[in-house]
Parts: C-alpha cells; structure tokens; sequence
C-alpha cells in the first residue's frame, strides 16, 4: 500500500479521501491541519495531527499531497516539506512556476527526496497537451480557456485580502474569441480579449469596499491583466447562489501542415473543481512513489511522467486494453 499523508484539510483534502476510495493500492495514513485537530473530523478514519508535528511523520508518509493555496501557503509549504517527504502539490500561479520549482529541486535534492509540483488539470493535464499539439504541430499557435468557472486559486487569493469575509471568482471565456480561433483563423488575442474574470465577494462588518475592489483589480498575476467585475453580495445571497464549485476549460491549437489545416482541442467539464483536482494528485502521487522507488530525487513536473506510472495497471494490461 502506497501511504499518502493530507498536509490541508480542505475542499482538495476532502477530494483526496474520495479518490483514494477508488484507487486500493493506496491509504491514507494522516491528515495534518493547522487547526486544532480535536475540530476536524475526517471521513478516512486517518489520524488528525497538528502540523507542527509532521516531523515526527517522517518515515510513516510515502508522498504528502500538499493541499494548500498557491498564493501563499505551497511557495513555503511545499519546499519545507520536501525536506521530510516526497511531496506532491497543484501550485497554478503560472508566472511562478519555475522560481517554485528551483525551490522545491534544491530542499528535494539536499534531502533525498522527490517533489512533484503544478499537477492538476491546469497547470498538469492541460500542460500536456498543449505539449503534446506543439509538438504535433509545430507550424501553429496555442490557445487555453478557462470556464465558466470557479478558479479556486483566484477566489483564494481574493480571501486572503484585508476584509473579505468570503469570495468566489468565476473565470468566463469570452464567446467571440473562443469562436474565431475555432475557425482556425489563428486571430491574435491579448489576455484580456479571451477571458473575464468575475468576483462575488462578502466583506467584513466595517470594511472598505473600495479597497477590496482595488487590491482585486490591480493583483499581479490574478487580475490586473483582466476585465474584471467585482461584485458585493450578502452571505445570505452567497451561500444561496455561489456554493457549486464547477469548472472546465479548452486547449486548442491550429496549426498547419503545408497548405493544410488543422485544429486540436482537448476540452474538460467539471462539476466539482477540487474533486477532480484531486483525482489528478492521486494518480501522480503514485507516480511519485514509483519514480522514488527508482532512485529519483529533485523536483519534476507532469512533462517529466510517463503515462504508466499513473496507471493502477500492469504494462501488459495497457497493452492489452488501452493501446
């Protein structure tokens, strides 16, 4: 048995104990919150430990799943980890990747370690496949849209903002550029021409609404590339109308092969962000498992795994009845 450990006891920590449902070569060992644990109740029957105990966790963890925010918690979290445990993570601040990535290599490379970071559907699945179309065609231009949706990494940056009590931020392609570059037209589009970003926020009694909106709009790396409306609701009308957690997106590129065309699209539907979030941790921890097992250490990313080690299938299995 593979034996995971939750650093994070959230909507992705939730979705964890699902997918491990599904997958029985693996278990969860411990749940690790900052929260004292005698609040959490967990669903696994897995022990509740305090964080600042995770060290005593060493050699009873073969990956941690690190179910942080990326805005502030998996840029210290999982680099400290990676120190103790092989560590898995679904950081998606894009611009950030490699400094995060340098980061977790070195602590993982010191400590015999293996890190595996940014899994999940975007950055992760849908990092590969626009691998995968660059590669395949190599004369074109890549196109990633997200929604409509609810991006947790955004609605967690918005929380985190002195004064917002709750917020949701949904991510809206814009219909007309999803259109032209269907047409494979190959059209230029700016950051803000292929998405709005729309944000639900319940303030603090007492807060100021005009700089909640402000520091939403002007975020670097969240918001200020983007058109961006900033609702302020009641908590009332928030838990009646913006408690789902869907979410989806498309990567298309067009390109051609002289003076033919042709386009790829690779497209999800998600009625629960974090759950399948957390299905794509799953199969990746068990890829970092194996890989270890190999005598890997550093830091590596969803380019790096060969489709086997995610799979609960033998070689000849694959073979048989996925080739």
């Amino acid at each position: 048995m593979i034996r995971l450990g939750i650093y994070g006891y959230g909507n992705l920590g939730r979705g964890i104990e699902k997918a491990v449902k599904l997958n029985p070569d693996m278990e969860i060992a411990a749940v690790f919150t900052r929260r004292d644990p005698s609040s959490v109740q967990v669903a696994c029957g897995a022990p509740v430990i305090s964080a600042s105990q995770v060290a005593e966790w060493k050699d009873k963890i073969d990956v941690m799943i690190i179910c942080g925010g990326s805005a502030t918690d998996l840029p210290q979290q999982t680099p400290e980890l990676a120190k103790l445990f092989n560590v898995i993570d679904s950081f998606d601040t894009h611009a950030r990747i490699p400094e995060h990535f340098a980061n977790v290599d070195a602590a993982a490379r010191a400590n015999g370690t293996l890190g595996m970071i940014s899994v999940g559907w975007d950055p992760g699945l849908f990092s590969l496949n626009r691998a995968y179309a660059n590669a395949i065609l190599p004369n074109g231009k890549d196109y990633t849209f997200w929604g409509k949706g609810v991006s947790q990494g955004h609605s967690d940056a918005v929380r985190r903002i002195k004064g917002v009590k709750n917020a949701k931020q949904y991510t809206i392609p814009k219909e007309e550029a999803l259109a032209a570059v269907r047409s494979g037209s190959n059209p230029e589009l700016t950051t803000r021409q292929k998405h709005l970003r729309e944000c639900f926020v319940v303030l603090n009694e007492g807060a100021d609404a005009a700089y909640v909106e402000n520091e939403i709009k002007t975020m670097p790396n969240y918001f200020s590339d983007y058109d961006t409306i900033v609702h302020f609701i009641s908590e009332e009308e928030f838990v009646r109308d913006h408690s789902g957690i869907a979410h989806g997106g498309f990567v298309i590129r067009s390109g051609s092969t002289g003076d033919k065309t042709h386009v790829i699209e690779y497209s999800l539907k998600l009625d629960s962000n974090p759950e399948f979030t957390s299905s794509v941790l799953v199969a990746y921890a068990r890829a970092t498992y194996r890989l270890h097992a190999e005598g890997k250490t550093g830091c590596l990313t969803v380019f790096d795994v060969a489709p086997s080690y995610l799979s609960q299938l033998s070689g000849e299995e694959l073979r048989a009845h996925m080739l």
